[in-house]
């Protein structure tokens, strides 16, 4: 078992990617929480699901006040990982981001501007394709993450 876990902002996840980051830390004995404020299914009897009381927010400051520097969080909340990356966490999303200090800031100005388009009525669903491209990309992206972060567990190299 390894000093990390993955954690999963799970509300809104796609499927076939929790699918796979199970199978994958699972692999690797790596523990892997599902947080919701509803039941998610999950492949496996071995993830833990936490499911917090409904309200704005709540399972993004469950995980933020539980996470680990060492840890590794999957979100497609931007807001979320731009308060992760203040905590020094490992966030990536589905769709083979690794958020950092240096394209966050790109990240929540394009959030702005699509939330912006979306209001006076054009660009409504753009972006709520997640296709085989988009996994392949956050399938390659959360094995390299996965790999480093237990490199470093095994040599016990500081993270970020």
């Amino acid at each position: 078992m390894h000093k990390f876990s993955v954690w999963l902002d799970a509300d809104s996840f796609p499927v076939k990617a929790r699918s796979f980051l199970v199978t994958h830390a699972f692999s690797k004995q790596v523990p892997v929480f599902f947080v919701a404020n509803h039941e998610i299914k999950a492949d496996s009897s071995k993830v833990k699901m936490i499911m917090c009381e409904k309200g704005k927010d709540v399972a993004d400051n469950y995980i933020f006040e539980h996470a680990c520097q060492n840890d590794i969080v999957l979100t497609r909340d931007v807001l979320f990982a731009s308060r992760l990356l203040e905590k020094n966490i490992a966030v990536m999303n589905d769709r083979g981001v690794l958020f950092s200090k240096d394209n966050i800031g790109d990240k929540l100005r394009e959030r702005e501007f699509s939330l912006n388009m979306s209001e006076i009525g054009f660009g409504a669903g753009k972006g709520n394709y997640y296709g085989e491209k988009e996994f392949k990309k956050f399938s390659t992206l959360f094995e390299q993450e996965l790999q480093k972060h237990i490199i470093a567990d095994i040599y016990n190299i500081p993270r970020r």
